[in-house]
């Protein structure tokens, strides 16, 4: 089953333009990631917030993650833990009500924990990738929404997709300050 209709005209289509590319996209501008999420919740998507930006320590993101996904208690507060729990959240188990279009993981102010967590930043954004990929198979959308302070913000490839910035931004003259 695919996640989107072949037939569809799906140029206009918000989800299909995020997730053409890659399952995490880049949004600097608040007022273009809010219009994004407007989209979204519009079209059934379950909207999951996290404020990265008061994330200091790996600990922070693992609490903040395991809480806002209703993580089992056994979760084990680490990249490997969150790779076998986002399985558990792709099948549904917790954490992704199965009455929706999809899952978007919306991460404000990830720059800030970028700055203290590099490695794990990176790290996440790239397990979410991997089960973006997987949840497609089942039929599934996931994807990672990343707002940054920051407009020069760059990561590694990320399950072999680059992370892009949305349509709206894309230029870099869209991101200067004025």
């Amino acid at each position: 089953m695919a996640p989107f209709d072949p037939q569809a005209n799906l140029n206009q289509e918000v989800d299909f333009r995020l997730l053409i590319n890659t399952p995490i996209t880049l949004f600097w501008r608040r007022e273009v990631l809010d219009e994004a999420i407007a989209w979204l919740q519009a079209h059934d998507y379950q909207v999951t917030r996290l404020d990265a930006a008061r994330w200091t320590t790996e600990a922070d993101f693992h609490r903040a993650i395991a809480q806002t996904l209703a993580f089992p208690d056994y979760y084990g507060h680490n990249l490997a833990a969150l790779h076998d729990a986002m399985q558990d959240v792709v099948a549904q188990d917790y954490g992704w009500a199965p009455e929706t279009t999809g899952l978007a993981l919306v991460f404000a102010g990830y720059d800030k924990f970028t700055d203290h967590c590099g490695q794990t930043a990176q790290a996440v954004l790239d397990i979410i990738a991997t089960h973006s990929r997987v949840a497609a198979l089942f039929g599934r959308r996931l994807m990672g929404l990343v707002q940054s302070d920051d407009p020069a913000i760059r990561f590694e490839p990320v399950g072999a997709s680059p992370v892009s910035w949305n349509d709206a931004e894309w230029p870099d003259s869209r991101r200067r300050i004025p």
